[in-house]
C-alpha cells in the first residue's frame, strides 16, 4: 500500500482537478466520441495523478502532463477492449459443447483483465512479446521476427515480464 500523500499534495491534486478536469473530459470526449467513456477515462487519468503527487510541485505544463497521462489511459482502454473482443471472437468460434457458461466467461475475462493489469507497467514491446509467447505460443525467434527484434532483446523483454509477474504475485 502506498503512503498517504501529504496535505499539500492533496491541495495540489485538488487544484489540478478543479482547474483542468472539465477541459480534460472535453478533450477525451472529442477523441472518443462518447461522453460517458470520456468521463470514466478522465477519472482514471486523475487516479494516475493521485499515484504520483510528487510530480505536481514541479509541474509547469499541467495540460501537457494530463494529456500524456490520458493518452496512456486511452491506449490501455483500447488494448483491453481489443483483448476482450479477441477473446469473445475465439469463444464464439468454439463448437457448442466447448462453449463456456456465462459465469466461466466472466471469470476468464476478469482473469485476462488482471493479467493485463499485471503487464501494464511494462514497455509496450515487452508486453507484446510476453503475450505472443504465452498466449500464441510463439518461440523467441518467431517473436523476434514478428516484432523486428533480436532474439536477445526478446529474452530481455520476457525476463522483465516474468519478473513483474513474480513481483506482483508475491
Amino acid at each position: 500500500m502506498s503512503p498517504t500523500p501529504a496535505p499539500s499534495a492533496h491541495r495540489a491534486v485538488h487544484a489540478l482537478y478543479t482547474a483542468h478536469h472539465g477541459w480534460l473530459q472535453d478533450w477525451l470526449r472529442r477523441r472518443l466520441g462518447c461522453a460517458h467513456r470520456a468521463a470514466d477515462l478522465a477519472q482514471d487519468t486523475f487516479v494516475r495523478v493521485l499515484l504520483r503527487p510528487q510530480v505536481l510541485p514541479t509541474l509547469r505544463e499541467p495540460r501537457a502532463y494530463l494529456t500524456t497521462l490520458a493518452k496512456g489511459v486511452v491506449s490501455e482502454h483500447w488494448r483491453r477492449q481489443a483483448l476482450e473482443r479477441a477473446y469473445l471472437e475465439a469463444l464464439a468460434a468454439l463448437p457448442e459443447p466447448h462453449a463456456l457458461s456465462p459465469e466461466d466467461r466472466l471469470q476468464l475475462l476478469q482473469t485476462l483483465d488482471e493479467i493485463d493489469a499485471m503487464l501494464d507497467g511494462l514497455p509496450p514491446r515487452a508486453r507484446e512479446a510476453f503475450v505472443l509467447s504465452q498466449l500464441e505460443g510463439l518461440t523467441y525467434a518467431q517473436i523476434g521476427a514478428r516484432l523486428a527484434l533480436s532474439e536477445r532483446t526478446v529474452k530481455r523483454y520476457m525476463a522483465q515480464a516474468f519478473e513483474r509477474c513474480l513481483a506482483l504475485v508475491e
